[in-house]
């Protein structure tokens, strides 16, 4: 499905039989019913694969799943209350007497708590919810990339989101980010669709995803807003004023979804409920703009236990445009950041000359605005911050190596494409080993990522003149270069139990963190007083 414009690297093979037009100018100038292309053809092994996908999904974030007993204790606490009173369920409070509730909205515990009164309490029961949701975030992956991509660069994507090691840590965790990641993946497919159709109800139902991601965790549901709205208002196939009209509704949609329980709170006298928690003054406006807000930002956080991430460094760690590379960050997500970054700047530049509404340039401007904003506030972020954060990447890294490794391989007759995918995949080995040698954990994968990219890359250069065997070998090689380290890490992460306020993924790295705790602990508890 991509056409290419002038001065654009040609494809390798002649246009797909049905070639996407630009929307007729008129229906756009009046805003009629929204164009819409065709999208691109499937085959028999498509749904199979998506079932094995997601089965693989599943198996890898339930097996074992009760090894971490209660994980979290802080909200395994908050889940049995809610699932004892009524009151405590609204509030999220921490006990059942509703004394105080937890640091963040309670959305996250509603679904544990009512998973808890059906099935009755167990590690099971405050766990499988959130594993579920991690297959749930896998298939909107690739349902989102799908629409308008070929199924092998939307099964990609969602593999890859499925094997970031903090993927699977999170989604085999009770802390609120599983139910984040699923409802901001959720909004970017209903954004998709509202570029799709120029519809204001896809916005709509954007707007209230990424509220309820607002009553997940607050402030941190609204980084991808910015990333969002701009792709709408330059792909849309709607008249300018419209676009803009829409993005208004979907913005008084996000504050009502987001809102609704904050007014009410809000409303009640502060003997008639419980304290709330994480805040100074018994406020629930305090935490979002103060400690869950603002603060996170600035490290200027009220009662906060540490923060001040500046150059000299702080209880949070230096900030820094490297800060997702370092040792403590780096195995968690970073192993495909740089090749997401890469391959998003390769597909700006292949689109740019296409029509104000290109499907192709739209979806590279959502998940690549996600990635870098996101990344962006997580590297000079000064307040408390935690490497499982990073969780909140998975989707948009998944995405965009899915999308830009489908639109250089189409156009691997020409040498420009060959050599930029050569390039990116040569450089994740290269990276994956680095990442790899920060521990000595199975040091001979190192090796096999390396001769892989090595190896990937020179097959790439060779073109298709050297035949389709010889194409399938260096798309195979590519895979293992570019997904042995992450699996790894992702297996290690799965085989391994997890507890405390401060988990983190993969083996224990020099310079970082256990598997379960603080920097030079394995499982230990976190630092006094701190809350995730």
């Amino acid at each position: 499905m991509t056409p290419s414009g002038t001065g654009v690297l040609p494809p390798l093979a002649p246009p797909p039989p049905v070639a996407e037009p630009a929307p007729p100018p008129a229906e756009e100038r009046r805003g009629l019913r929204a164009w819409r292309g065709p999208r691109p053809a499937g085959s028999r092994w498509e749904r199979p694969a998506v079932a094995a996908l997601l089965l693989a999904t599943a198996l890898l974030y339930l097996w074992g799943l009760g090894a971490s007993g209660w994980a979290n204790d802080f909200y395994s606490a908050a889940a049995q209350a809610g699932s004892d009173s009524w009151s405590a369920f609204f509030y999220g409070a921490s006990d059942a007497a509703g004394s105080i509730t937890v640091d963040k909205p309670p959305l996250a515990i509603w679904v544990m708590a009512l998973s808890v009164r059906v099935f009755g309490l167990s590690s099971w029961s405050i766990l499988v919810p959130e594993a579920l949701m991690g297959v749930a975030t896998v298939w909107l992956v690739y349902a989102t990339v799908r629409r308008w991509f070929p199924p092998a660069a939307a099964l990609l994507a969602g593999a890859v989101m499925a094997l970031t090691p903090v993927a699977v840590l999170m989604f085999r965790f009770n802390n609120p980010d599983a139910l984040l990641v699923l409802l901001l993946t959720a909004a970017a497919y209903a954004v998709v669709r509202a570029i799709e159709g120029g519809g204001t109800r896809w916005l709509v139902l954007a707007g209230v995803a990424v509220g309820l991601g607002f009553m997940t965790k607050m402030l941190q549901a609204l980084v991808v807003v910015p990333p969002f709205a701009l792709a709408y208002l330059v792909a849309a196939p709607a008249p300018l004023a419209r676009r803009v009209r829409d993005l208004a509704v979907a913005g008084a949609a996000l504050i009502v979804s987001g809102g609704l329980w904050v007014a009410i709170v809000e409303s009640v006298p502060a003997s008639m409920r419980p304290y709330i928690g994480g805040s100074q003054d018994d406020s629930v406006l305090e935490l979002i703009f103060g400690y869950n807000g603002f603060g996170r930002l600035t490290g200027n956080e009220t009662g906060s236990v540490g923060g001040g991430g500046g150059p000299g460094g702080g209880m949070w760690g230096p900030t820094g445009w490297d800060r997702l590379f370092t040792a403590s960050w780096g195995g968690q997500v970073a192993w495909l950041i740089p090749a997401a970054l890469a391959l998003t700047a390769a597909g700006l530049w292949v689109t740019r000359r296409r029509p104000r509404v290109d499907r192709e340039r739209a979806a590279f401007l959502v998940w690549g605005g996600w990635l870098v904003v996101t990344a962006a506030v997580f590297s000079y972020g000064q307040g408390i911050i935690h490497e499982y954060y990073s969780v909140a990447l998975a989707p948009a890294i998944g995405a965009l190596v899915g999308m830009g490794a489908h639109l250089l391989w189409a156009r691997r007759g020409d040498v420009r494409a060959r050599a930029a995918l050569a390039a990116v995949v040569a450089g994740s080995a290269i990276w994956a080993a680095v990442l790899l040698g920060r521990s000595d954990w199975h040091p001979e994968l190192r090796a096999l990522v390396v001769v892989a990219g090595i190896a990937a890359a020179a097959l790439l250069l060779a073109g298709p003149a050297a035949g389709r065997r010889i194409a399938v070998a260096a798309a195979a090689a590519g895979l293992v270069a570019t997904l042995a380290g992450p699996t790894a890490y992702a297996l290690e992460t799965a085989s391994t139990p997890h507890g405390g306020a401060i988990p983190t993924a993969g083996p224990a790295v020099q310079g970082g963190r256990g598997p379960g705790g603080p920097p030079g602990g394995m499982g230990g508890a976190p630092p006094a007083g701190t809350l995730p």
